[in-house]
């Protein structure tokens, strides 16, 4: 009984721990691959509930003076000598109907244009208020990616990193990295677009990660960590942790053995 025992102990020992190389990031050595590049520099398309920030800038000082009355409590003023006047604008949330609020130029529906095209339909509607088209800039950019991570992650939850370009381990390592029991080989990406809710699957141990269509995340992707198989088996990760657990199985095996005989 007791080799039967300790034969099955052996095979839970060596089966529970985590090899190292499943605790590594982007093991092996890069290819390149034009087509996977082509889908990463594909620009966004805004969605419900982005953040996007717009810098209006123009010579024409009466231009801008309009928009900081109209909005004194949500622009902050600015410009340089030999700049023009500034006209700040940070914070615009895309409502539930796509659309954005502007002082004096109203309601914009920016659902599903990139940041670039929005910028030109600002620009064509301040047309009306200005004569000179070199005498104008606007510039129009995300306010930071969102994301929510969930799972084997030392810290849950929702985060904010303001850059225009986020890649997924950017995001794991803002959210305090993926714990010892997290699967770097399984973690989801949930992502929301304008043709449906997609899941995709990444493998960040190796480096053929970056060549992913979802290696650089979009606003609002949720990220979610799978366990591996040692959490559901409640061994350790580590070979003094996988003892420990076996050593009590195995007393507790003995004890219902002898028990069970003295019966």
């Amino acid at each position: 009984m007791r080799n039967y025992c300790f034969i099955i102990l052996c095979v839970l020992f060596f089966s529970s721990c985590v090899p190292s190389k499943d605790l590594i990031y982007l093991q092996g050595n890069p290819s390149q691959k034009s087509e996977i590049k082509r889908i990463n520099n594909t620009p966004y398309k805004l969605q419900v509930d982005d953040i996007i920030n717009i810098d209006i800038k123009s010579s024409d000082e009466k231009l801008v003076s309009i928009f900081k009355k109209e909005s004194s409590s949500t622009v902050n003023s600015g410009g340089g000598a030999g700049q023009g006047d500034t006209g700040y604008f940070s914070g615009f949330s895309v409502d539930n109907y796509g659309n954005i609020r502007i002082p004096i130029l109203g309601e914009i529906n920016v659902l599903g244009y990139t940041t670039v095209e929005v910028r030109k339909k600002i620009e064509e509607k301040l047309k009306n208020f200005i004569k000179s088209k070199e005498a104008l800039f606007v510039s129009v950019k995300l306010s930071g990616i969102r994301y929510t991570i969930i799972g084997e992650i030392n810290s849950p939850g929702p985060n904010i990193i303001t850059q225009n370009r986020v890649s997924i381990i950017d995001a794991i390592a803002s959210s305090g990295d993926i714990t010892d029991l997290g699967n770097r080989k399984n973690v989801e990406i949930i992502r929301k677009t304008v043709s449906g809710i997609k899941k995709y699957r990444i493998d960040l141990t190796q480096i053929d990660a970056f060549d992913s269509e979802v290696f650089y995340i979009k606003p609002n992707d949720i990220i979610n960590v799978m366990p591996l198989k040692q959490k559901v088996w409640g061994t350790g990760t580590t070979g003094l942790q996988s003892i420990t657990t076996l050593v009590s199985i195995f007393t507790l095996i003995t004890s219902t053995f002898i028990l069970a005989r003295n019966l």
